[in-house]
């Protein structure tokens, strides 16, 4: 991801010389030179810097990607420091007006799990509730005997629980506290679901990439993070229970089940697919879309037209390697009609 990067940057740089010695840029419209820059949500960034060079070889697009977290990339596209923002959590009723005519586009497909480092092997099974307690801190210890029947045949050590969250705005957040507001009372109550809640105890951390690392370095430790950055970090997945009382690990199947088993998208193109019904036995309950939020006008129009219609369709085949699985193809066709309708306008 570094290597990528630093390609994208040498580039820019190369191609700035250029154009100051009055070298091209390399065909296309009049807005194909603009550099469209973006930022947000973490969990969609492996597979968003995926997608630049390709942007940058097929459409002559320069395309910049801050990872700064769902909540940041609300809040830059709403404040026009960017062009497109990202975020796994829709729009909240105060945002989207915020925003003032921001459209809100299914661009990825993914989840979010718990990862774990007590050294006792992979496969640690946890339910919703349970995992509501470890973050409430109702469950201190490793081999509790709440978590220890949900494990046969393991042997879990005599080790403090240490949960690490989001210290950002974050969608992970959101995705993981909607599924334990939807499996937990206690948790609903006392915490809610948003993008930033208040935690009752643990380490806060910035980014995955920032819980990813605590995790590591945190004997005992716990905490919510993307699927792609596990893989990443080789770190331990646990496999959640869904509603039909099935242990789901967050692959590929599991993801792709939940997305089947959604239901209609929202007026806002929102799909909430966190804690699919049992109906979906192979679902894993902590998925989510992510999206991409644009002005609905904008100068650079004809650009973010290019981006995001790549995003949708070529970009898909890119999913897998960085888990993220496929766009359903009705999630496609709705993505695709929202693109059409951005236009050029006064926006930037």
């Amino acid at each position: 991801m570094r290597s990528a990067t630093l390609t994208l940057i040498t580039g820019f740089l190369l191609a700035a010389a250029l154009a100051g010695c009055g070298g091209s840029s390399g065909g296309g419209s009049d807005n194909s030179s603009a550099a469209l820059k973006g930022a947000g949500s973490s969990l969609v960034d492996p597979l968003v810097q995926a997608w630049i060079p390709k942007l940058e070889d097929e459409s002559s697009l320069d395309v910049t990607y801050n990872p700064i977290g769902s909540g940041g990339g609300i809040q830059a596209i709403t404040d026009r420091t960017v062009d497109f923002g990202a975020s796994d959590a829709p729009l909240s009723t105060d945002q989207a007006t915020a925003c003032n005519g921001c459209l809100l586009i299914p661009w990825a497909l993914s989840a979010t799990t718990l990862s774990y480092n007590p050294d006792i092997g992979r496969g640690l099974r946890l339910t919703g509730a349970r995992a509501a307690r470890i973050f409430l801190r109702k469950i201190t210890q490793w081999d509790d005997p709440r978590i220890a029947p949900l494990n046969p045949g393991k042997t879990l050590p005599s080790e403090g629980i240490a949960p690490v969250y989001r210290s950002d705005s974050s969608g992970d957040t959101y995705a993981f506290t909607a599924y334990l507001a939807a499996v937990s009372p206690e948790w609903k109550q006392q915490v809610g679901n948003s993008t930033s809640v208040n935690f009752p105890a643990g380490t806060g951390a910035k980014g995955n990439s920032g819980v990813a690392g605590v995790i590591t370095r945190t004997p005992g430790g716990i905490g919510y993070i993307s699927v792609a950055y596990a893989v990443e970090n080789k770190l331990a997945v646990a496999s959640i229970q869904n509603a039909a009382g099935n242990f789901v690990r967050p692959d590929l199947t599991g993801i792709e089940a939940a997305a089947l088993a959604m239901d209609k998208p929202q007026p806002d193109n929102s799909i909430p697919i966190v804690d699919p019904p049992a109906s979906a036995p192979d679902a894993y309950p902590i998925s989510t879309f992510t999206y991409a939020i644009v002005p609905k006008d904008s100068k650079k129009a004809d650009d973010m037209k290019k981006m995001l219609e790549y995003a949708v369709g070529p970009g898909q085949d890119s999913a897998e390697r960085f888990v993220f699985a496929k766009l359903p193809a009705r999630v496609v066709a709705l993505a695709k009609t929202t693109i059409a309708s951005i236009g050029s306008g006064s926006g930037d």
